[in-house]
């Protein structure tokens, strides 16, 4: 008994689709492959880039320019400075 039209094209579908997955697969494992390696910063590191860096953006918008207000990386810090203990 002959396939009618809407199983051939059913049939097409499903492997445009299989096709489109394997492809998109293969591009995630490439980029996977691609990625560098990169130097793993511990947290404290990280944090503490990140800390420098809120310091600069507020040096570069002018907050925290007042003498009372606490600076970027006092409140970024939980308790205050170490000093200040």
């Amino acid at each position: 008994m002959p396939r009618g039209r809407s199983t051939f094209t059913k049939r097409q579908k499903e492997q445009a689709r299989q096709q489109k997955q394997r492809d998109k697969n293969e591009r995630k494992t490439q980029r996977k492959d691609e990625k560098p390696g990169g130097v793993v910063l511990d947290e404290a590191e990280e944090l503490r880039q990140m800390r420098e860096h809120a310091a600069e953006q507020a040096a570069l918008f002018g907050i925290g320019v007042e003498d009372d207000e606490p600076s970027a990386l006092e409140l970024a810090t939980p308790h205050g400075n170490k000093a200040d203990r």
